[in-house]
């Protein structure tokens, strides 16, 4: 369906809210003075052909899924192709929810100038967080398997200390031909059964790895962030691959808040009153942040590091509950990943810590 407003004579589309979907999208055209021009349906073969014929103006997309490819591909046109984090479209929804009224309100926030914009990746940088993404499924599989392999044994009184490696024990009695152990044969199929899927995970997870640890090394960038106590090749990888352009922050902090590594406020009447971290942003970044600082602060605390970070580490331990201190100290790297990233510069144990 079209719909064509004619709000004044020769009105230019100059903004457009594209409503992305898999088969039908909708859109939303303004002119200059902020006017419907256009309301349109399309499929999603008549896409790329509407814009090809269109004048190029600007494109607004909510950040989702597919939004990247459609943004490269309008690039491609001649378009200037800006994506919307999905939360910042909804303070300009109507009340009323649905495709024509969704493209309307990117439409609309697309004209704010305080917009903040996602920047669009490229290919390369979706495969490298393709290759993080499936290893951390397949990852919370293994673990889902490894909690199934214990509970079945322990229904029979056999039960081996915590960690991972200690599931080997189990593996072996698993494909023991063994009558002493007196397992009904449904039970070994069940064990042998749940035993090889998880040898076919840890083997996809190496592979995995070994595609995570040569794209580390090719990238200097990447090499230089994993120069950072907490931050290793997974966590270099994965920064590198979702920021597209550090200095679109105005600075460690506010990369730190978009992260998520902040705490959440809540003040008014000249009143501070700060909470938990907000855990806003990126959910994988901040995640793989805190582990990272919680492996570096139990080094830290034992002794073994020596540097100023270190030594403002172990006086907040002094003072702090330690998770508290971890989470602290990961907004620290996040921080000092943004600086290595802007100023494309290396980490240097020797600087003072960052100030609170």
């Amino acid at each position: 369906m079209t719909k064509i407003i004619t709000t004044r004579a020769n009105s230019k589309i100059t903004t457009i809210g594209l409503d992305l979907a898999k088969n039908s999208f909708s859109l939303h055209a303004f002119d200059e003075a902020g006017n419907t021009v256009l309301t349109k349906d399309l499929k999603r073969g008549q896409v790329l052909s509407f814009f090809e014929k269109l004048e190029p103006c600007r494109v607004g997309l909510e950040a989702c899924a597919s939004s990247h490819y459609w943004a490269r591909e309008l690039i491609k046109l001649g378009h200037d192709v800006k994506l919307i984090p999905a939360q910042r479209v909804k303070a300009f929804l109507p009340r009323m929810k649905n495709d024509a009224q969704d493209a309307k309100a990117i439409a609309r926030a697309l004209r704010d100038p305080e917009m903040r914009f996602v920047s669009v990746k490229s290919v390369e940088q979706q495969s490298a967080l393709m290759l993080f993404k499936a290893r951390d499924l397949l990852v919370g599989q293994r673990t889902a398997l490894i909690n199934a392999i214990r509970g079945h044994f322990g229904e029979i009184g056999i039960v081996v200390p915590k960690g991972a490696h200690e599931v080997k024990v189990l593996v072996e009695l698993a494909l023991q031909d063994d009558q002493q152990m007196r397992l009904p044969q449904l039970m070994r199929h069940a064990l042998k059964a749940l035993v090889t899927s998880l040898s076919h995970l840890e083997h996809e997870i190496k592979v995995l790895n070994g595609a995570i640890a040569r794209q580390h090394k090719a990238s200097e960038q990447s090499q230089n962030l994993a120069t950072v106590p907490g931050i290793g090749a997974l966590t270099a990888t994965v920064l590198v691959a979702t920021v597209n352009d550090p200095k679109q922050f105005a600075g460690g902090r506010e990369f730190a808040a978009w992260i998520g590594l902040v705490p959440r406020q809540h003040s008014t009447g000249g009143k501070a009153s700060l909470g938990k971290i907000s855990k806003m942003g990126n959910r994988d970044l901040r995640r793989l942040l805190v582990v990272g600082a919680h492996a570096a602060l139990y080094r830290i605390k034992s002794g073994k590091t020596q540097s100023p970070l270190a030594d403002w580490a172990r006086n907040l331990l002094a003072k702090k509950p330690f998770k508290l201190v971890a989470v602290a100290l990961a907004n620290k790297m996040a921080r000092i990943a943004w600086a290595i990233m802007a100023k494309e510069d290396c980490y240097n144990p020797a600087h003072a810590a960052p100030a609170n």
